[in-house]
């Protein structure tokens, strides 16, 4: 990548990192039409998150919430709160991660590993279960009535939006100006929301895809567990502020056991990708060869797929859970290896 958003050759602190994330073109149709993945497992902590962290904390400490020797407090399933440990570390904050077992093991170590304090809402639980709303409802009592205490609140603080409009411009600039369809999932609506945001002052005339797991009540449909982690709403949690679907064209739902079968197909590529990146690829694989010639299709791949040897790339943890699915794998790498072979 070049121009105004390379960054420079040696940098001081490890936040100084985030931003300037490769694309890598994944599958070309006959007609020319592309998939590019926008690869933001390269930031630190190999997610696009630390993003929105490094801004919400930015805000915090411009708004005077946040002064030296403060307690960060969030909710997360994991990547959020990696981003968060690494801006503490470099910041001098103490922060609190409260977290469940739905959470990939290795992000919860990642964690803290960089210094965060974990208080677990079901101690003793076996992860088959998501608790989004006890955890909200934990990290706002605990940050209540605190001094110098901050809850960052992921899901209302349009800071983690903002944290995003970045990737609006590296791909303006790395595509210059070309782009027809964008494709990533949708959890705190930060991400997506934030992208399409600031990208259509940017790039006239682009269609966005916003992707949920089944199960996730966004948008609409019965509510029921799923095990992609890190996105969607699930049962009993409030949608966040930051969806906005006035910012969102088309609203879909990819099940677990094709998502996860688009990460192992993916793997076979050579490229590890995150659970519900997957998802976000095969509804970007399903519609790519019925674009109009020469579409330029950009998927948000949020996090690589390195944290979920234990789940995802397990087939023990698959079989247990009835998502491993040899025939839907077989089919998405055809799918997969015909596109590949257009380019």
């Amino acid at each position: 990548m070049s121009g105004a958003l390379q960054r420079p050759a040696v940098v001081s602190r490890v936040s100084d990192l985030i931003g300037c994330t490769p694309l890598l073109a994944l599958a070309t149709t006959e007609t020319g039409s592309r998939l590019l993945l926008k690869l933001e497992m390269f930031n630190p902590t190999g997610t696009a998150k630390i993003r929105m962290a490094r801004a919400m904390i930015d805000a915090a400490e411009s708004a005077g919430d946040l002064r030296a020797g403060g307690r960060i407090i969030e909710s997360t399933s994991g990547n959020t709160g990696l981003g968060l440990s690494v801006i503490a570390a470099e910041r001098g904050y103490t922060f609190t991660a409260v977290v469940d077992h739905h959470a990939a093991a290795d992000k919860l170590r990642a964690m803290k590993a960089l210094g965060a304090e974990l208080v677990y809402v079901d101690a003793g639980g076996d992860g088959s279960e998501l608790h989004t709303a006890a955890r909200e409802e934990l990290a706002e009592d605990m940050a209540r009535d605190e001094d110098n205490t901050v809850f960052t609140e992921q899901h209302n603080n349009p800071a983690n939006g903002v944290g995003y409009f970045p990737v609006a411009h590296e791909l303006a600039e790395a595509l210059d100006g070309r782009l027809d369809v964008l494709v990533g999932a949708v959890g705190t609506g930060g991400g997506l929301c934030g992208t399409s945001r600031e990208l259509a002052k940017l790039i006239n005339g682009f269609t966005t895809i916003g992707v949920e797991p089944k199960g996730s009540t966004a948008f609409g449909g019965p509510a029921h567990d799923y095990y992609q982690s890190g996105t969607g709403t699930p049962e009993g949690a409030e949608l966040g502020a930051l969806v906005d679907f006035a910012l969102i064209d088309e609203g879909v739902k990819v099940g677990d056991v094709e998502a996860f079968a688009t990460c192992r197909a993916v793997a076979r590529t050579g490229l590890l990708i995150g659970g519900s990146a997957g998802g976000v690829v095969y509804e970007a694989l399903t519609r790519l060869s019925s674009l109009p010639p020469g579409t330029t299709m950009v998927a948000l791949i949020n996090d690589g797929g390195e944290k979920y040897m234990d789940t995802v790339f397990n087939d023990d943890w698959m079989t247990q859970r009835d998502l491993l699915s040899a025939e839907t794998e077989r089919e998405v790498e055809e799918h997969l290896t015909k596109l590949r072979g257009n380019r």
